[in-house]
């Protein structure tokens, strides 16, 4: 549990405010957006939340923090297990999540935890709900509300992301049991394309999830992923990026989304994986900066990068050679593979390594603050944390 000093340093959310089985707030009187035109069955009405959405937004975007995404689906889960000699079963699961959530002082680091539903349902081996471990941690939790990628009929071979269907009972839901932020993860294949028409699919379709997210009180991160799959170099991928986010930006304006609060989670502007001219991480940071100051306004709080395959540390000096100059968002990190892969294996499912598991996963989340704060060194990383995790046609 993070220390009173901790707690201290960091604004926070009163717990009151995240409990399971409390009343939703009914519509404030001021709605600060609204159409003109005949109201529909899912007018947006983000104005009822807009302070909290804010609130929240920021809190997440807080200096030196940023998120650890730990949404894996039951399925990726046991994958991961597996990599140790793990059955997938959900008490392996738990007493993973548990290693994570509970690790001491994670709180000054990571301001926000991504969770998947069952996670945000569960409680630690101890009997103690998660929800109110992160809280206690000055963490604020989240949860994956998307159903996963499907095949776009009428495309090249490319994807689209499901899960509208009931989104709005389903994050009202999700408020009533803690999450106060939300994720929704659409991908762009480059070597695929990308059509037109994928890219106006994972536009309109983050759009309509983060209108809706905001209207239950949950942050939206707004998640088009660009696959780092490809033989493209490093110009391909940011002109591939300039129309994503320039779709993007249009259809969330279109919907009334409130810019203050959400957050976004891009991927960095890199050559793709089979490139075989790699990227510094200056050029790296070059390119990423000057996506996000042309497509990006300075009202979105904060940019909470992927690592998409990148190793722990490569992903690492990224962040932090964006993080040399002052950015007009707080630039940092949403990290799960790049987070927890040196601690899943230095855990292997081993009580006795449990310990040295949290430690290294402190030892990954403190670098990612320093490189948040621009002051990370790379003095002293293990071989382990310099290993690339790229996995072609990765399904999360």
């Amino acid at each position: 549990m993070a220390s009173a000093s901790l707690l201290k340093s960091s604004p926070v959310l009163d717990k009151s405010e995240w409990v399971k089985g409390q009343t939703l707030r009914q519509p404030s009187v001021s709605v600060v957006r609204c159409h003109p035109t005949a109201p529909s069955a899912l007018t947006i009405r983000a104005g009822s939340y807009a302070d909290e959405l804010v609130k929240t937004a920021k809190i997440v975007a807080s200096p030196g923090r940023g998120i650890l995404a730990m949404d894996e689906s039951n399925a990726t889960c046991g994958k991961r297990l597996a990599s140790i000699g793990l059955e997938n079963t959900e008490a392996n699961r738990q007493a993973y999540r548990t290693l994570l959530v509970s690790v001491p002082g994670l709180g000054k680091f990571v301001s926000g935890a991504i969770l998947f539903e069952e996670t945000l349902y569960q409680s630690t081996v101890d009997g103690k709900k998660i929800v109110d471990i992160l809280v206690e941690q000055n963490i604020v939790p989240g949860i994956k509300v998307d159903k996963g990628l499907v095949p776009l009929a009428g495309s090249n071979n490319e994807s689209w992301c499901q899960g509208l269907d009931g989104l709005a009972s389903r994050t009202a839901a999700y408020y009533q049991q803690g999450a106060r932020f939300a994720k929704w993860r659409s991908v762009v294949s480059i070597p695929n394309g990308p059509s037109a028409l994928a890219v106006k699919e994972a536009a309109w379709g983050l759009a309509r999830y983060a209108a809706i997210s905001q209207d239950n009180g949950l942050v939206p991160i707004v998640e088009p992923e660009i696959l780092l799959d490809g033989e493209h170099g490093i110009d391909r991928t940011f002109e591939v990026a300039l129309k994503v986010w320039s779709e993007v930006f249009f259809y969330l304006a279109e919907n009334n989304v409130l810019f203050e609060g959400i957050l976004l989670k891009p991927s960095m502007v890199t050559p793709g994986a089979e490139c075989k001219e790699r990227a510094t991480p200056q050029q790296v940071a070059d390119y990423t900066l000057k996506l996000l100051h042309r497509r990006i306004p300075p009202a979105v709080p904060g940019i909470m990068f992927l690592s998409g395959g990148q190793s722990e540390v490569e992903a690492t000096l990224n962040l932090n050679a964006m993080n040399q100059s002052p950015n007009p968002w707080h630039v940092s990190f949403s990290y799960a593979r790049a987070l927890q892969n040196t601690c899943l294996k230095t855990w292997g499912g081993r009580p006795e390594n449990v310990k040295a598991a949290q430690e290294a996963l402190l030892i990954r989340a403190k670098a990612n603050s320093l490189a948040q704060l621009g002051k990370y060194t790379g003095e002293g990383e293990s071989e382990e944390a310099k290993k690339g995790m790229f996995v072609k046609g990765y399904v999360y």
